[in-house]
């Protein structure tokens, strides 16, 4: 934790009407972990992200995936397979725009050490990586991240309480014209067939100030004129990845409709995908799982019905929205090694905005 920073229900303000998870965090998802490798030296202001679908590991025991692009100004590699299969076989890395080769390199290195017959005995490995530009404060053309990186972020996954703001793959994020970076969020689904989690982890790099909205309130308007004009951000081009975990058997189509959700939930906060923006969603489900090498011809899927699932959107939406809301309150300012500076979201300010409307405390 940054100090001085807070998320956002510490401040007082709470959104949506479902109940967040203990942690409030994608981790609070049985089984996911998270880790990150932040690099902040010299002229890098960069790093990694690793989520894991399965503390077992996901390679050799598959689990049901979907994704949707909303706008496609961005990567994120191994997504074709992904969409194609409706199944997520490698972690969740996410990084800089220039790092998704060495990033994709690092993955497979971590997997074929630990599953030797990778080419062989199985399949090929397709690394899923997102990214971000982080160009504006961190020198992107340097090459900062390492195969170690790499390795670091996905060794120090676990479960428990997320580290966010301008960690790991968020470390020179920029969201809003403000320090921005890795953020996270949970739901409790209760349903007719039990209670159920979902959560949604987010690199956020997107928007302009005077978008920015909290429970629909149009807070970077307020904030505005607190800044001086050459503190404001480069350009309207940015980019966000979302990832969405849940223990509910879902199958691989009905998650790629939450991730159309998690568009929605952009968008509450003050997106609106911007022609140079990248807007990327993938979700898993840890329940639905495919072991590898079942030959098995004819499969049997347990999964909601398709009715049964509007409560699944609605928190995907809470969960978007809140997720980058974090990011923003958990990042401290941030200087990059040419000067430029990048102010971080006022908290007071939010909470003395959102007391006029009613909604803080």
């Amino acid at each position: 934790m940054s100090a001085g920073r807070a998320r956002l229900r510490e401040l007082g303000i709470r959104l949506g009407r479902l109940a967040p998870g203990p942690l409030n965090a994608i981790t609070d998802v049985a089984g996911v972990q998270v880790g990150h490798a932040t690099i902040t030296d010299g002229s890098a202001r960069t790093g990694v992200t690793a989520i894991l679908p399965r503390s077992g590991g996901v390679f050799m025991d598959r689990v049901a995936a979907g994704a949707f692009i909303l706008n496609g100004a961005g990567e994120m590699s191994g997504l074709i397979q992904v969409m194609e299969w409706g199944l997520l076989e490698t972690p969740i890395l996410l990084t800089n725009t220039h790092s998704v080769g060495v990033a994709s390199r690092g993955m497979v290195e971590h997997l074929v050490g630990r599953y030797p017959g990778v080419g062989t005995v199985h399949d090929v490995i397709i690394p899923v990586v997102g990214e971000c530009d982080d160009s504006f404060l961190n020198d992107i053309t340097a090459s900062h991240v390492t195969l170690e990186h790499v390795e670091a972020a996905l060794a120090a996954a676990s479960g428990g309480a997320v580290a966010e703001g301008s960690v790991g793959g968020g470390t020179g994020m920029v969201a809003f014209d403000l320090k921005s970076g890795i953020g996270t969020s949970s739901r409790r689904v209760p349903t007719s067939a039990g209670e159920f989690t979902l959560g949604v982890l987010v690199m956020s790099n997107l928007g302009r100030l005077e978008d920015l909205r909290v429970d629909g309130f149009p807070v970077g308007e307020a904030l505005g004129p607190r800044f001086r004009e050459q503190e404001r951000r480069r350009s309207l081009y940015g980019s966000i990845i979302a990832v969405l975990a849940t223990d509910a058997p879902l199958s691989a189509h009905q998650l790629q409709r939450l991730c159309k959700r998690a568009a929605l939930g952009m968008g509450r906060v003050g997106s609106y995908a911007a022609h140079g923006s990248g807007e990327i969603a993938v979700a898993f489900s840890t329940t639905n799982r495919r072991e590898r090498g079942n030959e098995a011809l004819v499969e049997h899927l347990a999964a909601f019905s398709d009715r049964g699932i509007d409560a699944f959107y609605q928190a995907t939406i809470e969960c978007t929205e809140e997720a980058i809301l974090n990011a923003l309150c958990m990042a401290a300012p941030m200087t990059s090694a040419r000067g430029v500076y990048v102010p971080a979201l006022p908290l007071e300010g939010v909470q003395a905005v959102m007391t006029r409307y009613g909604r803080c405390g």
